[in-house]
């Protein structure tokens, strides 16, 4: 391929990228040999990454950071660079693109409606009042709104439980249009400057229990897939990103579903991964079923995740079963469920029973699963090659429950709880708690990290933690 040919698709490239870093590298194309071009297009591709959290837990939905130069430590009175305050609620992560970050956010019209709750518990989200579910982009740089648009005003479809709310879903966008998913209200584009582009109603169906909703949507090669699981009508839909339209839908056989399907790359082909009662692996193109895996029970709320070849999953352990972790080989075909005395097969690398999976989906870090407990202030470490626990059940010392993902960076593995307290774990095969961070709010959010940035969304706000200079 010759240099010219080459410049061309690193200049569609650039699309991607921040406006400094475009200009900078615009500028270099007539100066630069071939061979530096490879190392750019790297240079092009780790910067991307680094710059942007396009959709939950991360670009490669694996919730490791590539950013640089990330603080080590923070409180409310260290690396705080900006709170912006919210009203209203939400589960939704912050998700990133440039300077720009996206959230959803649930506020009733008249908060006056709300009846008084006793402390420790959280009020009910009524019914039977009008909301504004909004969209929010926020400037990452200063914490100042840039835009706020109202995707849908009225009385809500549906039943949500207190510990949940009416903006769970994290958005996903690709750098020209931003996606939000609201339950079973609807799905809403907006281009980058706020414009609405278009919605989509996917139907209203009951929950179990009223839990309410939290799937967040998928993007991949200008398709949007919604894992639409509930008690009446489950399906997965393909839309086009660009305009809405549906390209194939197929009906599932599950009940209430609250995790987010993942793409996997592996080296046999690309997946969409979602989880249930069963885990399958379709193709994105048309929606044909790859394989399928009995979870052996349990409640679906963890999303997939993955480390090159191998695919980890699990479901929380409840009264009809799960707990249990597996180990998926890539290029599965097929049902490829456990039998009843079976650990591993062809396509199931190996199986952890009581893995202490809950409801933060695990982080897979240099060869190492960690685990997180829901509420004993646990985590656990397993080989991500074989499954064999390097140590379980290791109480993390005051830690309150953990609803958020952990993340990974820089040789440590990051543990945020509820009460705002992040356990900062040293990556490897003995444990040992370095330090803990403490934010002022309540957390169930993932965090989202870009731009040298970390942004945690609490229930009163957002907040960005960045290194603080004496410039």
């Amino acid at each position: 391929m010759e240099v010219v040919e080459f410049s061309k698709i690193c200049k569609n490239l650039c699309i991607l990228m921040p406006n400094q870093l475009k200009t900078n590298i615009m500028n270099s194309f007539n100066k630069i040999s071939l061979k530096l071009i490879f190392i750019l297009i790297t240079t092009i591709l780790v910067s991307c990454k680094s710059e942007n959290w396009p959709q939950f837990r991360g670009p490669d939905s694996n919730n490791i950071a590539n950013a640089k130069q990330l603080p080590l430590e923070w409180g409310m009175d260290k690396n705080l660079n900006w709170k912006y305050d919210l009203e209203g609620r939400g589960w939704s992560c912050p998700i990133v693109w440039g300077n720009k970050i996206f959230i959803t956010n649930a506020e009733l019209e008249d908060p006056s409606v709300l009846d008084e709750v006793r402390p420790g518990r959280r009020q009910e989200n009524p019914d039977d009042a009008v909301y504004n579910f909004d969209v929010i982009c926020v400037d990452l740089k200063s914490g100042k709104e840039i835009w706020k648009k109202t995707a849908y005003h009225g009385k809500p479809r549906y039943k949500t439980h207190r510990d949940n709310n009416y903006a769970p879903e994290t958005m996903v966008t690709d750098g020209k249009y931003v996606y939000a998913y609201f339950g079973m209200t609807a799905v809403y584009c907006y281009d980058m400057d706020g414009n609405n582009i278009w919605e989509k109603d996917l139907g209203n169906y009951p929950m179990q229990s009223n839990w309410g909703t939290s799937s967040s949507p998928c993007l991949y090669n200008g398709v949007l897939y919604l894992q639409i699981d509930n008690e009446e009508n489950s399906f997965l839909v393909a839309l086009n990103a660009k305009t809405g339209e549906e390209k194939w839908r197929i009906a599932r056989d599950e009940k209430s579903n609250w995790g987010t399907p993942i793409i996997w790359k592996n080296s046999f082909r690309t997946e969409l991964v979602l989880q249930g009662l069963k885990t399958r692996g379709y193709n994105p193109d048309d929606g044909e079923l790859f394989w399928e895996l009995d979870m052996k029970g349990g409640r679906n709320i963890t999303s997939p995740t993955t480390e090159g070849d191998i695919l980890v999953i699990g479901n929380e352990q409840r009264r009809n079963g799960g707990g249990v972790l597996f180990g998926i080989k890539a290029g599965a075909k097929g049902d490829i469920s456990l039998k009843e005395d079976e650990s591993y097969n062809d396509f199931v690398a190996w199986s952890v029973p009581e893995s202490g999976i809950a409801m933060a989906t695990p982080v897979v870090y240099q060869g190492l699963v960690y685990v997180l407990d829901r509420r004993r202030g646990q985590i656990s470490c397993y080989d991500v090659k074989n499954g064999e626990t390097i140590y379980r059940a290791t109480n993390i010392e005051d830690a309150a429950a953990f609803w958020a993902s952990p993340w990974a960076y820089n040789d440590k593995i990051y543990c945020l709880d509820e009460k705002g307290v992040t356990h900062v774990i040293k990556a490897g095969k003995d444990f040992k708690e370095l330090r803990k961070n403490k934010l002022n709010d309540i957390f169930w959010a993932s965090t989202a990290i870009a731009g040298k940035s970390y942004i945690f969304r609490g229930e009163k706000g957002l907040y960005c933690i960045r290194l603080q200079t004496s410039n």
